[in-house]
């Protein structure tokens, strides 16, 4: 979107600027409450709703039977005050009277166990029941709705795979098998893919073929990876399908609500994003990790990059607290507003929440709200109030893109094989190898877009390709012709190692990339917990270390200590017109800073902010002529940031240096020649 006008598309245009936006469930309240909401979401600012996310129960009441006077009521509110709708299907969890009539259509996990009503996605994503039955609520919802004056943007289901991603029921082995048959073509071929001839494994017929079911040992890792490709195409298929519903009624765009985040794996995005008419993402805080501010970032830029740099949407986050985490940390004043606009410096057109009003009953009840419990004399209704009122003196930035230099490569599958049951270490997983490497990056003051290992490298100055453990010829030939063509690339230990089929890559590690580097490792040597490790630069490590020798690279460190002392930990090698880094070991994180500073360096690539320690992250966003300059202050002291232009929040011109309050946000349109 490249008009100064432009945002995200929704409805016949697109959006006025920066969405603000909240889920709403009048469902759960009193008619007369609806019309103070409305005139609340007004005060507030709060331009997009969605609705009937979990209305199956209430519009369609008893099978074949609706009742449209609650969401017709509350639709045409909305759109009298002025707030356009963002319209769920509704199918998100079946209605009791469907699992009662219908209980096949439930989830059944690996040790063949039930998941019962109770709930929500209480549904297996391959049952041909389940399906018709949400399709013909689907299209009756559509035909309803589809011509709505209030109805922007469609919602299909809600968080699809949150739940019910993986199902082992007979229906998803039959549908498994057919998966497998027209990916495959032959069973010789799947025992070739899967490498059937270990422990007597090999098939004869498609009707042998299960689901990786639990087992007494260890399963094959080739048939998990298949299945965890197989349930995401399932839940792709199942969006289609409302999708298609819904375009034949209505010429809204269709999307869904990604959960691009830490503790959620089992949906390929990659391969979903074409599908979407606008990228949208949920994101909440994860306080179980070692830096909840950085990976909110990392997860931006991988939304950003899952649109292919457009603007996206932020469909979900939380005001406060959240309900799921074993201690649900209550933001600090002013967290919200930077958590909002470090989503909308990173590509964001549109803020949402989870959820309007706090909810007096149910699972999510101390789930936090616009509307909290407490009411609206609370210092979260006035900063949501605040953070409306600067959404609006934001609305020029929509339809810019954000300005990134640098790449780091992301593989859903990667994080399928590399977690897998058998491997040299469980101390090291996939996920913590990419968020250390975007930390150092985020902490060098580097913008990174974040893309898929099929993307074009061909417009970045410098690569991180860290831990890519499941690589095709393809993707590693396309890293090797960026760096010939005169890219930096920086790979990390556990990288290149298995082909598409888990297959491992004979000839020494990293497998993929080995000539590329200019090394081979003998063998890897994971480190026990506990276990350290020095590098002849000072630099300590830990997890991982390999028996590494260099065929044409230069060793940048090697270790002093330990039983591999004088082995290369650290090299780079020069290929064509451009060099090539490989990491073979977790170094701690000032280390790897310093590895990557370096690399930074080489590559010529400029950082947007200022080397620390993450808490100031300044990121630019540019278009049509026009340029903008986020300054996020999470630290507890003001700054002075280099900028001249005008400053959007408070409205002032700056001249030099912007100055940011503790835990402030400044937004500099600059003075372009």
């Amino acid at each position: 979107m490249d008009s100064p006008e432009a945002g995200l598309r929704t409805g016949g245009a697109t959006t006025r600027g920066i969405a603000y936006g909240c889920d709403y469930n009048p469902e759960q309240w009193d008619r007369d409450v609806w019309r103070e909401d409305v005139a609340l979401m007004q005060e507030a600012g709060v331009d997009l709703v969605a609705v009937n996310i979990f209305g199956w129960s209430h519009v369609e009441p008893r099978p074949g039977e609706h009742d449209w006077s609650g969401l017709d009521e509350v639709v045409d509110l909305l759109h009298a005050h002025g707030i356009r709708v963002n319209l769920g299907t509704g199918t998100s969890s079946p209605p009791p009277w469907l699992t009662t009539l219908h209980p096949e259509i439930l989830p059944v996990m690996a040790d063949g166990t039930t998941r019962f009503p109770g709930g929500r996605q209480a549904w297996c994503p391959s049952s041909a029941e389940f399906r018709r039955r949400a399709l013909g609520l689907v299209e009756q919802v559509a035909k309803r709705y589809g011509e709505h004056p209030a109805v922007a943007l469609w919602h299909v289901s809600n968080e699809l795979g949150c739940h019910n991603a993986l199902c082992y029921c007979d229906e998803s082995a039959a549908a498994f098998r057919g998966w497998l048959e027209r990916r495959y073509g032959t069973v010789d071929a799947l025992n070739t893919a899967w490498g059937t001839s270990f422990w007597s494994q090999r098939y004869t017929d498609w009707a042998e073929i299960l689901p990786p079911r639990a087992t007494i040992s260890l399963g094959n890792p080739a048939q998990a990876v298949d299945f965890h490709r197989f349930s995401s195409d399932a839940l792709l298929d199942h969006y289609r399908a409302e999708a298609d519903v819904l375009r034949r009624h209505s010429s809204a765009p269709v999307t869904t609500n990604f959960m691009v985040t830490a503790h959620i794996r089992n949906l390929d995005y990659w391969s979903w994003a074409p599908e979407m008419d606008v990228v949208a993402n949920d994101h909440y805080l994860d306080h179980r990790l070692d830096d909840p501010r950085s990976e909110l970032s990392f997860a931006a830029d991988l939304t950003r990059g899952l649109a292919g740099g457009a603007p996206w949407l932020l469909m979900e986050q939380s005001t406060s607290a959240v309900n799921w985490q074993p201690v649900n940390v209550a933001k600090e004043p002013g967290q919200m507003t930077r958590n909002s606009l470090t989503h909308v410096a990173r590509g964001a057109d549109g803020v949402c929440f989870f959820q309007w009003r706090a909810s007096a009953q149910g699972s999510e009840k101390f789930h936090s709200a616009l509307v909290p419990h407490a009411g609206t004399d609370t210092a979260v209704w006035r900063e949501v109030v605040e953070l409306g009122a600067t959404l609006d003196r934001l609305d020029e930035v929509a339809g810019t893109r954000v300005v990134a230099d640098a790449a780091l490569v992301f593989s859903w599958e990667s994080w399928w094989a590399a977690d897998g049951e058998a491997r040299p270490s469980h101390a090291v997983r996939y996920l913590d190898q990419v968020h250390a490497a975007y930390r150092a990056l985020h902490e060098l003051g580097v913008t990174v877009e974040v893309v898929g290992p099929d993307s074009d490298l061909s417009g970045y100055g410098l690569v991180i390709v860290p831990a890519l453990h499941m690589v095709t010829d393809a993707q590693a030939a396309r890293v090797a012709s960026y760096v010939q063509a005169g890219g930096h690339a920086l790979v990390t230990f556990w990288s290149g190692i298995v082909d598409q089929d888990d297959r491992v890559r004979l000839g020494g590690y990293p497998g993929a990339f080995r000539e590329l580097l200019g090394v081979v490792a003998e063998e890897v040597a994971p480190l026990l917990p506990g276990v350290r490790v020095t590098l002849d630069t000072g630099a300590h490590a830990s997890l991982w270390t390999e028996r590494l020798r260099t065929t044409d690279a230069t060793a940048v460190a090697s270790y002093a200590d330990g039983p591999l002392a004088g082995v290369p930990a650290v090299t780079r090698a020069e290929r064509g017109d451009g060099v090539a880094w490989y990491v073979a070991t977790a170094l701690d994180a000032p280390d790897l800073r310093d590895v990557l500073r370096s690399a930074v360096l080489g590559a010529g690539v400029s950082p947007t902010g200022p080397e620390g320690d993450g808490s100031v992250e300044v990121v630019r966003r540019t278009g049509d002529g026009r340029s903008y300059l986020f300054v996020i202050n999470h630290a507890h002291r003001d700054l002075e940031h280099p900028a001249t232009g005008h400053e959007l929040v408070t409205d002032r011109p700056v001249a030099g240096h912007v100055h940011v309050p503790a835990g402030s946000v400044r937004v500099v349109r600059e003075d372009t020649p």
